[in-house]
């Protein structure tokens, strides 16, 4: 999302860009959709939904809107206590999927963009004459003036490391990333959900109380593309301390890890709907996924790295927190910049500098992210103490 919305950013301001992305399957990133034939299963496997609070974000939000690209999710969402206590969280303010799944979403992002290339893996930054000359394992990508990372973690370290840009290069080193296990399910008949106060069943909760799961979703009944066929499509994800707990290499998960992570994930299930033990029943679909670099558990909250003498920046949901309006905001506002740069003709570079020294705070939010104005009851209520209190 930072930066397809970064690239489209910089077309808007007369910038001409590349973007080399890494995706196998799609476009998008943690924006992850499976399709899964020829059964139709459909499954939002990384992104969930998204909120809106602030007026930049809320106009993209409305053209994708006017498109048919997101529509607002009505379903019951809330938490989930073990033991089966459901308690639903307001309805303000609206939550957006993507109609298809977020997968789609960041497709079309791309197809507005003049040139893509995927998938490609950009091994080597190379300064040399004033440009940026990008290569891929050995095959030239290019020349450039100016250069955007917006990825984190190990892939983003690799290539900063030997880049010439060591206050970027800091600062990304700084970031500290959760890990989270997606477990993909399809059943047969519905889950026995628990009831509120006459409510339909819910489509989405935070799981509260169980060690392996912090949110469950109906993907079936959320997406409304696999009702026809009779299957019920879930998303499980488990806490990041079980993902600390239980982190193998992503790209090769042991045969017996993964079997210990579906059992344990799929008993949080049970626990968390107060079942009998054993009485869960047993999915005809399953796949499991490690999110390795999941969320930030840390941000410098800033809205953009960019570093004017070498011609470098920055953009991701980490740089403001841990959601898609994050993600997208980041991107507008690095574009913004690199174009106000160029704009100046680079004559007082400094005055452009920003991010390159801001100290990194403690994230707070779900384990799954943050969604601006979605707090319980609960939380609201704390919240008005506290301000009450300050």
């Amino acid at each position: 999302m930072a930066g397809l919305i970064c690239a489209q950013s910089l077309e808007k301001r007369g910038v001409r860009s590349a973007v080399f992305d890494t995706g196998m399957h799609g476009f998008g990133g943690r924006m992850g959709t499976r399709i899964i034939e020829p059964q139709g299963l459909v499954f939002d496997h990384a992104a969930q939904f998204f909120s809106v609070s602030d007026p930049r974000f809320a106009e993209l939000v409305n053209g994708w809107l006017d498109t048919g690209l997101v529509r607002e999710w009505p379903g019951l969402i809330g938490e989930l206590e073990a033991g089966g206590h459901f308690t639903p969280l307001p309805s303000p303010p609206p939550r957006y999927i993507g109609v298809h799944g977020m997968r789609p979403l960041a497709d079309s992002l791309a197809q507005t963009l003049p040139n893509v290339v995927r998938p490609c893996w950009i091994s080597k930054l190379e300064p040399f004459n004033g440009r940026w000359h990008l290569s891929e394992n050995g095959k030239n990508r290019g020349g450039f003036d100016a250069i955007v990372i917006a990825h984190n973690g190990k892939c983003a370290n690799r290539l900063l490391a030997s880049s010439g840009l060591p206050l970027i290069a800091r600062q990304m080193k700084r970031l500290e990333l959760s890990s989270i296990w997606a477990l993909l399910a399809a059943f047969d008949d519905p889950l026995p959900i628990p009831g509120s106060r006459g409510a339909p069943p819910f489509e989405g909760a935070f799981v509260k109380g169980v060690d392996s799961l912090s949110w469950m979703a109906n993907n079936s009944a959320k997406l409304s593309r696999s009702e026809s066929n009779g299957t019920h499509c879930w998303t499980f994800f488990s806490t990041s301390a079980y993902g600390k707990r239980n982190k193998v290499p992503q790209e090769n998960i042991p045969t017996v890890t993964a079997e210990k992570v579906k059992a344990d994930m799929l008993g949080g299930v049970q626990s968390a709907l107060g079942l009998p033990e054993g009485s869960l029943q047993k999915p005809f679909y399953i796949r499991l996924q490690l999110w390795g670099a999941a969320l930030p558990m840390n941000s410098p909250n800033v809205p953009c790295i960019f570093d004017p003498r070498g011609r470098a920046g920055i953009c991701g949901d980490w740089l403001l927190g841990s959601s898609m309006e994050s993600a997208a905001l980041s991107g507008m506002a690095l574009a913004n910049h690199i174009a106000d740069y160029f704009q100046s003709g680079g004559a007082q570079p400094d005055e452009f500098a920003i991010g390159l020294h801001n100290d990194f705070q403690p994230l707070s939010g779900h384990d799954i992210g943050q969604f601006p104005g979605l707090e319980s009851e609960k939380q609201t209520e704390d919240i008005r103490d506290r301000e009450l209190v300050t």
